[in-house]
């Protein structure tokens, strides 16, 4: 009997966790320490990655191979499924039958041998369909995202740009690191990298950054483990930039978990002076406590509490106050594979009321003469310039101030009106879709 390997068997796992409501990060992370090789742990993250993301475009190919709809099947019969498809469409290293037999193995191992006939009469006619293998971006991409978000992209950027959006959201996600300055430069972890057989390669825009190569998981790197790095995507890194705090500055994390972004302040101060790192939730205060102790890092302390409490200990206290708030996560798709079905349109007003709820508490902690840093991971207006304009309009002692002398020259010339604000996008920029405001509060010396 054919086994379907320990990847394989992983990926499924954490599929059936994600199809009960887990998000895809915590499903596959509670998988990975079971594999020892660093192979089965980059194909289980391959699998599970993409068959999230591609979801509605495999099951748009099996419906018509099935004789009973796909809504019906056992859970584990339609992961199978989806896991062989995949490998048949996308994964150029994996042979025909060699997918097919691991996902029979898979169903008959998670069902009952009727389920691995079933499965293995589905892929075999897929295999023998004209569906040859091909990268995601020439799939059906209407397929590979909800009707509503396609519709949106489509009205605001047009149908070839939108097509160029999803696209790049199908694409495996890049897995960066920010060299922590405080023990090495950029130049010098890629280096060690490479010294230790990744190839890595520096980032696009900013020189602490380094972009792994597809299917290496950065646990498995002593550069991380050591604290020379930590994973941060390179828009996120932005917002240290645009924050610019001096040696000496107290500076405020509002909603700081997982600690990117805190960490990256704490570090950019010299670990002189004063990072606070708040978060609501104690898990994710504990991430961010890891993270500074993993960087060793002595300037940064942890609040656990709601941000709007906040002015009640650092009222007009702040030199720089970051808030990156949540969001729908529509910039971050590719990386948060599972988002895209799990968001509604519905949702964005009251995240929009959410988000102002905050930046008002967050502003009421910024000295006179000190900076407010406004982030989030979302395209979408609502969220971002319609949030900030609202902002200036009840806040008239702040005002946008000029982020471009702090971004890199080939940024400078996207940032909006007056240069306060920029809107990153995946297919222009090869970031998270992203955006960043600045803002002034007058006063000061």
């Amino acid at each position: 009997m054919n086994e379907p390997g320990p990847a394989r068997a992983a990926a499924l796992k954490a599929l059936l966790s994600i199809e009960r409501g887990a998000r895809a990060g915590p499903a596959l992370g509670h998988e990975l320490p079971r594999l020892g090789d660093p192979r089965d742990r980059a194909l289980a993250t391959e699998l599970v990655y993409g068959v999230t993301r591609l979801r509605g475009a495999l099951d748009a190919e099996l419906a018509p191979l099935s004789r009973q709809p796909l809504e019906r099947l056992e859970p584990a019969v339609r992961a199978a499924l989806r896991l062989g498809l995949y490998q048949l469409r996308h994964l150029d290293r994996v042979p025909d039958h060699a997918a097919v037999d691991a996902s029979v193995a898979l169903a008959r191992q998670a069902a009952n041998a009727g389920a691995a006939g079933l499965v293995n009469a589905i892929l075999r006619r897929a295999a023998g369909s004209p569906g040859a293998r091909q990268p995601a971006g020439s799939l059906d991409v209407a397929a590979t995202h909800p009707d509503w978000i396609v519709r949106r992209w489509t009205a605001r950027l047009g149908p070839e740009e939108a097509q160029a959006l999803l696209c790049a959201d199908n694409a495996p996600p890049v897995v960066t690191l920010r060299a922590n300055r405080l023990r090495v430069s950029g130049a010098d972890l890629l280096a060690g990298l490479e010294a230790d057989g990744v190839a890595a390669e520096p980032g696009r825009w900013l020189p602490e950054a380094v972009r792994l190569p597809h299917g290496v998981v950065p646990g498995d790197l002593d550069a991380l483990r050591q604290g020379r790095c930590t994973v941060q995507g390179e828009a996120s890194m932005l917002v240290a930039h645009v924050a610019a705090p001096a040696p000496g500055d107290r500076c405020l994390d509002v909603a700081a978990a997982p600690g990117g972004k805190a960490t990256h302040l704490a570090e950019w101060i010299g670990d002189q002076g004063q990072v606070v790192a708040n978060d609501r939730s104690p898990a994710g205060a504990a991430r961010v406590r890891q993270a500074a102790a993993r960087l060793g890092l002595a300037s940064l302390s942890v609040r656990v509490g709601d941000a709007r409490e906040l002015p009640t200990l650092y009222a007009d206290a702040c030199d720089v106050v970051v808030a990156d708030l949540p969001c729908s996560g529509l910039g971050a798709l590719a990386g948060r594979a599972d988002a895209r079905w799990r968001k509604r349109e519905a949702d964005l007003p009251a995240l929009a009321g959410l988000q102002s709820e905050l930046l008002d508490a967050a502003a009421r902690c910024v000295r006179p003469g000190g900076r407010l840093v406004y982030s989030t991971c979302t395209t979408e207006p609502e969220e971002n310039d319609d949030v900030v304009a609202a902002f200036l309009a009840r806040q008239p002692a702040f005002a946008g101030e000029d982020l471009r002398g702090r971004l890199p020259e080939g940024l400078r010339t996207d940032a909006g009106p007056g240069g306060a604000t920029l809107q990153l996008w995946p297919h222009r920029h090869g970031t998270e879709g992203f955006y960043i405001a600045a803002l002034r509060r007058a006063g000061g010396s």
